[in-house]
């Protein structure tokens, strides 16, 4: 189980990057609730770049260049996407203070989004937190079917070419396990993410015009 503090503790964008390079994040009860909470799993999630499988009808998907995607274009509707109801869910924990902190790390160039858009519309994506060679995946949304599965698998591809060693996904989902996901006990994790974070990423190396072909080329020889 995750573990967390009684109260709340106050949080700076500094104050978060240094939680997160020592295995913690933070979490709202709810999008009502004002206060956060420092969390640090037992077990944590992580999605191995070297071995990170795509489906084949989703490659297909990418491969029909149905979606358009972008880098860091739009982090409002990016959060506002993540925070929104869904059937099945009335909220999330993303409240008002979550959307801050991280606008702030996106405007230092630390919190990235990775977007999916049709016909002009912002139809899915995710963001989360680059620290060295660490990227820390904190939410995605979908209004359109394999949205959000299609923005992991650009994310992945990104970070591949980018140097990166560690995708933290926090928890393991079914969502998730599809692509590879497995659980690290907390101290494995701390090993691999020491060792990331003293890693040069660079998350801008592909270039965003990449061809859906060689994102998926990436994926499936990560060491060429």
């Amino acid at each position: 189980m995750a573990s967390r503090d009684d109260v709340a503790i106050e949080i700076t964008p500094d104050v978060l990057l240094k939680a997160y390079a020592c295995g913690i994040f933070p979490m709202a009860e709810s999008a009502d609730d004002p206060a956060l909470y420092w969390i640090e799993p037992q077990s944590r999630g992580i999605l191995p770049l070297d071995g990170v499988h795509v489906p084949k009808r989703l490659a297909r998907t990418i491969r029909s260049g149905v979606f358009d995607m972008r880098i860091d274009t739009d982090f409002r509707g990016v959060i506002e996407g993540c925070a929104a109801s869904r059937p099945g869910r009335r909220s999330t924990w993303i409240n008002g203070r979550i959307r801050s902190l991280y606008g702030a790390l996106f405007a230092q160039g630390h919190c990235h989004t990775v977007e999916t858009w049709r016909d002009g519309r912002l139809v899915g994506g995710l963001y989360g937190v680059a620290l060295g060679g660490a990227f820390f995946g904190e939410s995605m949304f979908s209004t359109e079917t394999d949205a959000s599965k299609v923005a992991l698998v650009y994310l992945v591809a990104r970070l591949i070419a980018g140097g990166f060693s560690l995708l933290d996904t926090q928890f393991v989902t079914d969502h998730l396990k599809q692509f590879g996901t497995i659980e690290l006990d907390r101290a494995d994790f701390h090993r691999a993410l020491e060792e990331a974070i003293r890693r040069p990423g660079q998350f801008k190396v592909l270039d965003p015009s990449a061809s859906p072909d060689a994102v998926l080329a990436i994926i499936r020889h990560p060491q060429s």
